[in-house]
């Protein structure tokens, strides 16, 4: 029974995988909405494998890995894939098979930098697993907060009359900055807060419940539009407070 008990981390770790696995199969084949649903369900399986292996105490080394490797691919190359298939809209108005795509050096140069993504999550994946740091904080963008960026990109294109937002903000050049921007964050040597807390203290806690206020309010208001804004939130607040010498 205590076997049985200690495989439930792991069993939830495995569906973030399989929702991971379903994003990249629905965003290959342009269906980005629900490449962004499963991404977002990866997120909670992320956020509750870890919970029942606090709550359980069931910790191991294959736990560790298989929830990195499960990153890799929910907020790695899921993530990465939605972006292809968003510099082919932009590129060449429609989603395509890879071997019918027809393009100038630059265009696959393009397409291919999307996969920045999933490379740069997993050096930062790596980096985590290797440090024996014990700071409170994270550095660089966490892997899950870049990749519900991305799906948030997605489920914006569920809204009707998107046509022309998506003419204006999700050029080939905003999209080839944003993605090399994002990846570039997640390796970048910045502290940047964690959610988990010690205690409910205010003092203590004042920046996320700060975080938490305006994210919750923006989702509430602006919906999938909130969740992208959010998450540059959390880059600016972090940005500021390394600028403003705050403790983390």
């Amino acid at each position: 029974m205590k076997k049985i008990v200690g495989q439930i981390p792991n069993f939830i770790t495995s569906l973030n995988l399989l929702s991971g696995s379903l994003a990249v199969i629905f965003a290959i084949d342009g269906h980005l909405i629900w490449a962004g649903v499963f991404i977002c369900f990866a997120a909670v399986f992320d956020f509750m494998d870890g919970l029942a292996a606090r709550l359980l105490h069931a910790y191991s080394e294959v736990g560790k890995q298989l929830d990195s490797l499960a990153d890799v691919v929910s907020f790695g190359l899921a993530p990465g894939a939605i972006l292809f298939t968003l510099f082919e809209f932009s590129l060449f108005d429609k989603n395509l098979p890879v071997y019918e795509i027809s393009g100038q050096w630059y265009e696959w140069l393009i397409l291919f930098s999307a996969f920045l993504i999933p490379v740069f999550g997993a050096i930062r994946l790596a980096r985590f697993n290797s440090s024996f740091s014990e700071e409170p904080f994270f550095r660089g963008l966490p892997i899950p907060a870049n990749a519900l960026l991305w799906a948030s990109l997605g489920l914006i294109l569920q809204f009707p009359g998107n046509e022309k937002l998506f003419q204006l903000v999700f050029t080939t050049k905003n999209l080839l900055f944003l993605g090399v921007f994002t990846s570039g964050m997640m390796v970048i040597n910045l502290p940047m807060f964690s959610l988990k807390v010690k205690s409910l203290s205010v003092k203590e806690n004042w920046y996320r419940y700060l975080f938490l206020l305006i994210s919750g309010a923006m989702i509430i208001i602006f919906k999938a539009y909130g969740l992208a804004f959010s998450i540059f939130l959390y880059i600016i607040l972090n940005v500021i407070f390394y600028l403003a010498k705050v403790d983390l």
